[in-house]
């Protein structure tokens, strides 16, 4: 796998996305009170230790100057228009333009290293560091709509280091704009959610109108496309109308466009959306190197596969660019 023009070799990838918690981002970037702390939650010590190594480990991790801005231009709608109450919710539109210019003067490469938070006592497994480029997470990422992901990989050294990458969580906003409350979460975030001043009443229109729409895109879409082009399977019990652009980031016109959406079956809706796949021009299918090699061997899963009913149009392909640019986690 080529990073950066550079060669490695991926030997794992963590398999539990870690969502960005409200304790960790800055100030203007949070939910609740405080200024946020630096150490972040990466699931069990039991998971976390046999990813990045033995109790107490010290890694070499590194980010890239590209998925950074990647990652600005696909949250910028939330910035400029945010779905959850911010500390900095009047400002952060200017934030995104100077985080922006901060992180296009950075390096290509960015290396930080992280430790295991060993004194922190019970299960849940920690890391910290004092590195420049993991504040710099801290200072973009937005609490409970993004995420990080990690890859374990081999350099031309035969030295492993730790690929961390930032990613948009699209079906969370589009569960907060619909109001409803993400089971993942826990009681603190639910909390933080639920205390955005908005009255009941319009809760309740937000959610009726997003019910109406979901249900006239999914009928435009079944007259359009009535199977799964990757399965074949026509039972319209076992399809998802799955949007190409997230329907967080679609405006009113774009949430009900058939042309903006497949019609998959559940496991290919959730690859899909998630951006673990997306399709070529060409009709084949890309899978992502950010889905661990076991389980694209679960899935039985072949890159650039070719499905020849996939409907792609001019129309489509619109759409289909910005998945392969700001959803695929390529």
């Amino acid at each position: 796998m080529k990073i950066a023009d550079k060669n490695f070799k991926v030997l794992d990838t963590f398999d539990s996305i870690v969502t960005i918690p409200d304790c960790f981002v800055v100030r203007k970037n949070k939910l609740g009170k405080g200024n946020g702390e630096a150490k972040l939650y990466f699931g069990t010590k039991t998971l976390m230790r046999e990813f990045f190594g033995d109790r107490g480990f010290e890694v070499k991790c590194f980010i890239l100057k590209n998925d950074l801005i990647t990652f600005l231009n696909a949250l910028k709608q939330e910035y400029t228009h945010p779905s959850l109450n911010y500390c900095g919710k009047d400002v952060l539109a200017q934030l995104w333009e100077d985080r922006m210019r901060k992180v296009e003067l950075l390096e290509d490469i960015i290396y930080f290293n992280v430790k295991d938070q060993t004194q922190i006592e019970g299960p849940r497994g920690y890391v910290n560091s004092k590195d420049k480029a993991y504040s710099i997470l801290r200072e973009l990422s937005l609490p409970l709509v993004s995420y990080i992901a990690a890859m374990k990989v081999k350099n031309s050294s035969n030295e492993i280091e730790f690929y961390w990458k930032l990613f948009v969580d699209f079906d969370a906003i589009s569960e907060i704009k619909n109001g409803a409350l993400v089971f993942k979460y826990g009681k603190k975030e639910k909390d933080l959610i639920s205390s955005i001043p908005k009255s009941k009443q319009q809760k309740s229109e937000d959610i009726r109108k997003a019910r109406v729409g979901q249900g006239k895109y999914r009928e435009l879409l079944l007259e359009e496309c009535p199977f799964c082009p990757i399965t074949m399977v026509n039972d319209e019990r076992l399809l998802i109308a799955s949007h190409i652009k997230p329907w967080a980031f679609s405006n009113d016109k774009e949430k009900i466009d058939p042309k903006n959406g497949f019609m998959l079956t559940p496991l290919y809706d959730k690859l899909f959306d998630r951006g673990f796949i997306t399709f070529t021009e060409d009709k084949h299918m890309l899978i992502s190197d950010w889905l661990s090699p076991k389980n694209k061997r679960r899935l039985q899963l072949k890159d650039n596969s070719y499905f020849q009913h996939l409907p792609i149009d001019d129309a489509r392909l619109k759409y289909l660019r910005y998945h392969q640019e700001l959803v695929f986690k390529g």
